[in-house]
């Protein structure tokens, strides 16, 4: 039975997190969770944010399950989460984005999967003044290194999933040099691949095309700061970052989380939507290779969004709960 390091996290993070456990827990998901504490609600406990127990467990059993984190002020690094890819190096961030059945949106064909380049870019945050206050510079980063196993990852995504498309987005007209080195690894490995079709869009018309025909979009490709735009965009198009999940994968370790934030202001209040969440954990099961539970799972998710709207939260039309929900889907998984 493999062993799952499961952090809860801050805000509604312990009550999705619970939500999850009793799912699992019914579709009797061959799981071991190994609680561990990550956050701000870690300072009191544990004296830090990122506790060094935590970082070891992660070593250790290699595949987390990780809730929404919030960092305190002053806690030594910008982000939890990129001090987590950073130490990891989790260079492949993985969000799908997929119409879901009884939620509320014009786009109703979308089936897209976004591979975005997690470690490099100008998200290593390597600033400095020329004067200050007046003007500043950032750096950007882009090596072949990285270039080729993220490039590498969505096309074997591809091949393993039964895709078509990869499609790689860049700025390579006016950023030659990184985003260009980007296309030209791209260029080279496409042609590992022939069975793939592939094709580039500079990143200002790849914004235009996702609102226009979404649906003519499989797996996307792209560096740091482009990723980060396209998968959030990619979530509004099918209801939000509350319905849609994300994992972080590296040759060592995968960190499977929720990519909206603890919601303080509902944290207690048993209004958390746990869909979003759900389909993180989902994602990490098929990682276990554990995927007839996973499908299992899923098909549950969908069930409970066209014939059980009622028992949803109020975010995606329901007039439920968390509880509501989670049970919701537990009786359609029970025999």
């Amino acid at each position: 039975m493999p062993h799952v390091v499961l952090i809860p996290g801050d805000g509604i993070g312990p009550e999705i997190t619970q939500s999850i456990q009793q799912i699992f827990k019914t579709a009797q998901a061959d799981i071991q969770w190994v609680e561990c504490a990550a956050g701000e609600g870690a300072v009191a406990t544990h004296g830090s944010p990122l506790p060094d127990g935590t970082i070891e467990a992660i070593e250790r059993h290699r595949v987390a399950l990780k809730g929404p984190l919030t960092t305190p002020i002053g806690a030594g690094f910008r982000s939890i989460n990129v001090a987590l890819r950073q130490h990891f190096d989790l260079f492949a961030n993985i969000r799908p984005a997929r119409t879901l059945p009884g939620i509320d949106t014009p786009f109703r064909h979308v089936g897209m999967v976004l591979f975005r380049e997690n470690t490099q870019g100008l998200y290593i945050g390597r600033e400095t003044w020329v004067q200050e206050g007046i003007e500043a510079e950032s750096v950007a980063v882009v090596s072949r290194k990285a270039s080729e196993r993220i490039i590498k990852a969505a096309f074997e995504y591809a091949v393993q999933h039964g895709r078509k498309k990869v499609s790689l987005i860049h700025k390579a007209n006016i950023l030659k040099f990184t985003t260009g080195l980007f296309l030209e690894v791209g260029k080279e490995i496409a042609m590992e691949y022939p069975a793939i079709q592939f094709e580039d869009l500079i990143i200002d018309n790849m914004a235009m095309q996702m609102v226009m025909r979404p649906e003519q979009f499989d797996v996307i490709v792209t560096t740091n700061m482009f990723g980060d735009i396209l998968s959030d965009l990619a979530s509004g198009l099918v209801g939000g970052l509350g319905v849609t999940g994300a994992g972080n994968l590296g040759e060592n370790a995968a960190i499977f989380e929720a990519v909206h934030g603890s919601a303080p202001d509902i944290a207690g209040k048993g209004l958390a939507n746990p869909l979003a969440f759900l389909f993180s954990a989902v994602m990490m099961l098929e990682h276990l290779e554990q995927t007839k539970t996973a499908e299992r799972i899923r098909a549950a998710i969908y069930t409970v969004l066209q014939e059980h709207k009622d028992e949803c939260t109020a975010d995606i039309g329901g007039q439920g709960n968390t509880l509501s929900f989670t049970e919701a889907i537990c009786n359609v998984l029970s025999p």
